[in-house]
C-alpha cells in the first residue's frame, strides 16, 4: 500500500502587510482563506488520506474572532482528517488560539490540533502514525523537532510522519544568526529515517518550498500564498506518497517515495530594478508594468538607477500614480534607488509663467543649482511645480 497525504504549512491566517491599503488588504487576507478550500480540492483529486499543516496556521495567537470563525468554516470544506501543528507564530501557550473558546466551539470534528508528542492515528487506518513536535513557546529552547522523535523506537509495519516547525541547520548554517541553538539538527533526523523510525518529516517555518538533505524525505512545503519578495518558489503544497513496504524497518528507507509540488497560490511578489536614462526607458517601464498579469493580485517593488531630466521624473511619477490603481501595491525601494534628476532648460521651455509663479520657479531652480541642504526638497517641489504648471497650461 501507499500512504498519500498533503503537506502544507505557514498559512498565517490573519496576516496583514503594511504596503497593502484598503480593499487590497481584505483581498489578500481572503486569498489565504480561499487557499484552504483549494488544498481540500487537491487532496480529494489526488486521493490523499489526510492533510498536515506544519505550523503557523494563524499569524498570531491574538487574531480576530472573525479570522478564527472563517478559518473554521474553510477547514470544514476539507472532508479528510486535518492535523494542525502550533508553530512559533501561535505557540501552544496559555494564550493559544487553539485553546480559546471560539476555536474549540467551531473547529470541525475532522480537525486535530497536535498538542503533544504522542503518536496520533487515523480511525480505520492501521499502520500509520502522525507524530508532532508542537511549539510551546515562541522561541525554542533547543532543537524544536528533537522531542518529537527522540524517544521513538523502530516499529515494524508502522509508517510514521513527523510534523515540526523550525529552521534546519542545513538550510541556515550555524553562525548565521545568534540563536543557533534553536536549529533543527538534520543528521539525527536522517538517522531516524535510515533506521526506520520515521518515514517522512513535514516541516514548516521556511516559506519557500524546499527539499532538505539527501534522504528525499525531509521537506518544507512553503506557504500556500506568498508573503514576501525574498521567497523562492512559494505558493505550493506537497503531495507526499510513501511506499509502505517494510514500514518501520531500515529497509523502508530505500522504499519508493514521491513528493510532488502542487501550485495553489494566486498572489505574486515581483521585485525589479529599472535603468532610466531617457524617454525610451520610461516607455519600457510603462510597457513592463502594463504587461504584468493579474495586477490586482500582484505586489511590485521597483528600484530605479540612472539619470533623468526633471520632465522625465514628472512622467515617472505620473506612470507610477496611474499604475498603482491597477495593482495590489507598487512600492519604490528607496534604499536601493540611485536616480539622479538633472533639471535643464528644456524642462521649463513650454511653461508660460509670469509674476509670482515665475519668481517661485526661479527660486527653486537656484536652490537646486546651489546643491545646499534643501536641494532634494527643492527638486521635489520643482517637479510638482512643473507638473501642476504643465496641467494648467
Amino acid at each position: 500500500m501507499t500512504v498519500r497525504f498533503i503537506h502544507t504549512a505557514d498559512w498565517q491566517l490573519g496576516m496583514t502587510r503594511h504596503f497593502l491599503a484598503g480593499e487590497a488588504q481584505a483581498r489578500y487576507a481572503q486569498a489565504r482563506l480561499d487557499a484552504i478550500a483549494r488544498i481540500g480540492g487537491l487532496a480529494r483529486e489526488r486521493g490523499a488520506e489526510f492533510v498536515v499543516v506544519a505550523g503557523d496556521v494563524f499569524e498570531t495567537n491574538q487574531v480576530t474572532r472573525q479570522t478564527v470563525l472563517r478559518a473554521c468554516e474553510a477547514l470544514a470544506t476539507i472532508d479528510l482528517p486535518v492535523f494542525l501543528l502550533p508553530g512559533n507564530h501561535e505557540p501552544l501557550d496559555a494564550t493559544s488560539v487553539f485553546l480559546q473558546p471560539t476555536f474549540r466551539a467551531n473547529v470541525p470534528p475532522r480537525v486535530v490540533v497536535i498538542t503533544g508528542t504522542d503518536p496520533l492515528r487515523i480511525h480505520g487506518r492501521p499502520g500509520l502514525e502522525i507524530v508532532g513536535a508542537p511549539r510551546m513557546t515562541k522561541r525554542s529552547l533547543g532543537d524544536p523537532l528533537e522531542r518529537g522523535y527522540a524517544t521513538l523506537a523502530p516499529a515494524p509495519g508502522v509508517t510514521r510522519v513527523l510534523v515540526g516547525h523550525g529552521i534546519v541547520d542545513a538550510v541556515m548554517p550555524v553562525g548565521e544568526e545568534p540563536d543557533e541553538e534553536t536549529r533543527i539538527r538534520l543528521a539525527p533526523v536522517e538517522a531516524a529515517i535510515a533506521d526506520g523510525r520515521l518515514a517522512f518529516v513535514a516541516l514548516g517555518d521556511r516559506h519557500s518550498t524546499t527539499e532538505v538533505g539527501a534522504a528525499g524525505r525531509v521537506w518544507y512545503a512553503g506557504t500556500p500564498e506568498p508573503t514576501a519578495y525574498v521567497e523562492t518558489d512559494p505558493g505550493n503544497v506537497l503531495l507526499v506518497e510513501i511506499d509502505e513496504q517494510d514500514a518501520g524497518t531500515p529497509t523502508a528507507a530505500a522504499a519508493t517515495s514521491t513528493v510532488t509540488r502542487l501550485p495553489v497560490g494566486t498572489w505574486r511578489f515581483v521585485r525589479e530594478e529599472h535603468r532610466l536614462d531617457g524617454p525610451a526607458d520610461l516607455d519600457a517601464l510603462e510597457r513592463w508594468l502594463q504587461g504584468l498579469p493579474a495586477k490586482e493580485r500582484t505586489i511590485v517593488k521597483v528600484t530605479f538607477v540612472g539619470t533623468v531630466a526633471l520632465r522625465e521624473k514628472v512622467r515617472l511619477d505620473e506612470i507610477l500614480a496611474r499604475e498603482r490603481d491597477r495593482f495590489a501595491a507598487i512600492e519604490e525601494w528607496e534604499r536601493h534607488t540611485d536616480l539622479a534628476i538633472i533639471p535643464d532648460d528644456a524642462d521649463f521651455a513650454d511653461l508660460d509663467l509670469s509674476g509670482y509663479a515665475a519668481d517661485a520657479l526661479a527660486d527653486l531652480r537656484a536652490r537646486v543649482a546651489t546643491g545646499g541642504p534643501d536641494c532634494d526638497t527643492a527638486r521635489d517641489a520643482l517637479g510638482l511645480f512643473v507638473r501642476l504648471a504643465g496641467r494648467a497650461g
